[in-house]
């Protein structure tokens, strides 16, 4: 069994680094949109609004329901025959953040589910307006509800960034892979890009645990 080669780890990591950089910055474009999607989605589900509730469900349904490698094939592929042509980059950005959505806007209606109907009583008697309650009362008690699966999904936006080396975009896995196939080293490159995932999973894991604990203190006493 050959031995792992460890300078050749070396030798690769400037490469490995660039398309770590790729797998970021894409993640974050989608993070931050999906996020955005998710809470607006979620009230459009939660606003009693038949047409719109059954638009954003229909929606919700159809990316958990069909494969997110067929998803990115679509848009890719698909759209450019329906006069929508956009770059690998921005398939990819846009791939990532209609499936990170769809699981944001139920991280969210989950959140808002749990807001007890007494704190619109508990705001009315304090003489806050509707729109002063949903900012400042119902939002933030949401996202804090919400903030575990929500986090959950961040990893998983990360992680499903990897897909996007099907379209051509040259993020961490599509940097392994293109070095596989000249190289021949399959060990090294799998074993590094596992490491570098782990590594930001666990970055994103401690920083929303931190978030979390900084958020409980109002609600524990400490």
């Amino acid at each position: 069994m050959p031995a792992m080669n460890f300078t050749y780890i070396l030798e690769a990591l400037p490469d490995l680094l660039s398309g770590l950089k790729m797998t970021l910055i894409v993640s974050f474009l989608a993070i931050l949109l999906s996020c955005l999607i998710g809470v607006l989605g979620a009230i459009l589900r939660t606003s009693g609004i038949k047409p719109l509730q059954y638009a954003v469900t229909a929606y919700v349904e159809f990316i958990r329901g069909t494969p997110y490698l067929v998803q990115i094939f679509f848009i890719f592929y698909g759209l450019p025959s329906l006069g929508l042509r956009f770059s690998i980059f921005w398939s990819g950005v846009i791939a990532l953040t209609a499936w990170a959505s769809a699981f944001q806007i139920e991280n969210f209606r989950a959140g808002l589910a749990a807001v007890g109907s007494g704190m619109h009583d508990a705001s009315a008697s304090l003489g806050l307006k509707r729109w002063q309650h949903s900012v400042f009362v119902v939002l933030p008690l949401a996202a804090r509800a919400a903030l575990p699966s929500s986090m959950n999904t961040i990893v998983a936006t990360v992680k499903n960034s990897a897909y996007l080396q099907a379209i051509g975009l040259v993020e961490l896995t599509f940097v392994a892979v293109d070095r596989i196939a000249y190289d021949f080293r399959a060990i090294e490159m799998f074993a590094s890009i596992c490491v570098i995932y782990l590594i930001c999973v666990f970055s994103i894991s401690g920083l929303g645990y931190m978030v979390e604990r900084r958020l409980s203190r109002p609600f524990g006493g400490r």
